[in-house]
């Protein structure tokens, strides 16, 4: 059983050097894995990106989500899809399960409903279920700020740090990154994350 994560950057045309946003997508996904053959980058702006262990996939959708983010304007639509991985290819994009078709069928559903993050699995219930989360937490997470996608970004990538430590990484007060966090709605996204992987193990 294995996750893949299939997306796109939003409005990334808007942006006259593309580099910048590249660069920031790259460094999304090499933080999430040292394995180069674990996600491509193709089409200009599409990505896909497997998510070995599928109790992370969620938060690395959200990671990836936020790396955008700091961009002014960028957003980034993703499909996740849990399943079998029945082939492995030389890279992601030539391998081949369950998993691959779950996460491809389901981006391509993304643009005509206007919807930035959806899951499929073999179990519809949990489809259903977990579907409704993603929504609810995209009405925080669609509209996150710049400062918003940047604390949750740092947070993520610094789980064990306390706010005061945080807040002398960005130079900013403690004060202002509680705000900040509040303001994202971390604290539900991370109780999602938790509740994600308890559902998960349900496959």
């Amino acid at each position: 059983m294995t996750s893949v994560i299939t997306g796109d950057v939003i409005r990334s045309r808007n942006i006259k050097d593309q580099n910048i946003w590249l660069e920031q997508l790259k460094y999304a996904l090499n933080t999430l894995s040292s394995d180069n053959d674990s996600y491509e980058i193709y089409r200009g702006d599409s990505f896909q990106y497997e998510c070995r262990d599928i109790h992370n996939s969620f938060e690395h959708a959200v990671y990836i989500k936020s790396c955008i983010k700091t961009l002014k304007g960028l957003d980034v639509r993703m499909s996740i899809g849990i399943g079998t991985k029945d082939y492995e290819g030389r890279n992601v994009s030539e391998s081949n399960g369950e998993a691959f078709v779950y996460s491809g069928e389901t981006f391509e559903t993304l643009k005509k409903e206007k919807i930035n993050l959806k899951i499929k699995t073999r179990d519809v219930t949990l489809n259903e279920e977990l579907n409704l989360y993603f929504r609810l937490a995209l009405i925080a997470m669609d509209n996150w700020t710049v400062n918003s996608a940047e604390i949750v970004k740092l947070s993520l990538e610094n789980p064990n740090m306390i706010q005061k430590e945080l807040a002398t990484i960005i130079g900013i007060s403690q004060d202002a990154v509680s705000k900040r966090q509040k303001r994202a709605y971390l604290d539900e996204i991370l109780e999602l994350k938790k509740l994600y992987s308890e559902k998960i193990d349900q496959l």
